[in-house]
């Protein structure tokens, strides 16, 4: 999407290609993007006859995906990995249109590694050993607009948030976090209160009965908790410190130059979450806790160390902020354009 802004911003004509089932159904329409489907899902490794079922359906995905790219004539196509971008990658390379690829983690995922070869480009959030050279260049992940440009007085304001008070921000995902979720409710507004406020976006999934729990909790008069937010531009303006997970969320993060408690999803694909927290980590902007580790007592020992820990906090949030790459969006567009002028 922030891509995509760009590439509106030039003057190009841009639409989308996805499932009916996933998010983007309601996040491209309502930024006044056209939308086309196919029938795609995610490769089961765990299960031979699902994965059979996921290829199959793969296979059909592509003539659907050529048919959309004959109605719309596009001068290039850019593929984000993941299942709607290997058919629709294909049908470009079929259709002999040129093909630019991004990657989002510290490796390449299967859709990536099938198709890099054939793309003018794979920009990558990471250096990846083996991938390097012009045909990889290293533009960092886009992230929102609003996360650049938050007002953080403003965002305080809409979440209540006195001026010099501290504010966690927990971050569940737009799916949820169980493990996040479930201890930040524990810790931070059944055991005990504490003297900071608290932001918590748990994730559709989880928010029911969340909500249930914190509005029996004993602590509960400076938490507020959302269900999902479509940017992270307010949420990350009002903050001070963040808890969440380490996927591609950790460049907005650093994008608003803030310090994370990252928990890395221990089933993450070639354990990419696992090297983003630790990129994080060795740059000293953020701890890590794993998930089995992570508990009340331990979430509370660390977030309590660090949110009023003045000097400890300014350091971790110069090195976030260190790690940026406000431009990645832009760097990308223009290799687009550089591909439709090529």
């Amino acid at each position: 999407m922030a891509v995509a802004d760009e590439l509106r911003a030039d003057g190009a004509e841009v639409s989308f290609l996805g499932t009916r089932e996933r998010i983007e159904v309601d996040l491209v329409p309502s930024a006044g993007y056209e939308l086309d489907f196919i029938k795609a899902r995610g490769i089961d490794r765990g299960s031979p006859l699902r994965a059979a079922v996921a290829a199959a359906e793969a296979a059909g995905a592509v003539g659907t995906a050529l048919r959309v790219l004959w109605r719309r004539r596009p001068d290039v196509v850019v593929g984000g990995g993941g299942f709607v971008a290997g058919p629709a990658g294909l049908a470009a390379v079929l259709a002999g249109i040129p093909l630019i690829l991004t990657e989002a983690d510290s490796h390449l995922g299967l859709t990536n590694r099938l198709l890099a070869r054939r793309a003018r480009r794979v920009c990558l959030a990471f250096p990846i050993a083996g991938r390097e050279g012009e045909r990889y260049p290293v533009t960092g992940r886009p992230v929102p607009r609003a996360v650049l440009g938050a007002d953080r007085a403003g965002a305080r304001a809409r979440f209540g948030i006195a001026a010099g008070a501290r504010c966690l921000l927990v971050i569940g995902g737009s799916q949820g976090a169980r493990s996040i979720n479930e201890c930040a409710i524990a810790a931070l507004a059944e055991r005990g209160g504490r003297d900071f406020d608290i932001v918590h976006v748990a994730g559709r999934r989880d928010f029911d009965e969340l909500e249930q729990r914190l509005a029996a909790a004993p602590h509960n008069e400076r938490y507020t908790l959302l269900a999902y937010e479509s940017d992270l531009g307010d949420c990350l303006a009002a903050c001070d410190l963040v808890l969440g997970r380490s996927g591609g969320s950790i460049f907005e993060l650093t994008a608003a130059g803030r310090p994370a408690v990252l928990v890395p999803y221990p089933h993450a694909a070639a354990g990419h979450q696992e090297s983003n927290a630790a990129w994080m980590a060795e740059a000293g902007a953020a701890i890590v806790i794993r998930d089995e580790e992570l508990g009340a007592d331990r979430l509370v020992e660390e977030v309590d160390g660090l949110i009023h820990d003045d000097e400890r906090l300014a350091a971790m949030a110069a090195a976030s902020a260190g790690l940026a790459k406000p431009d990645a969006a832009r760097r990308i567009a223009d290799e687009v354009l550089a591909a439709v002028r090529s």
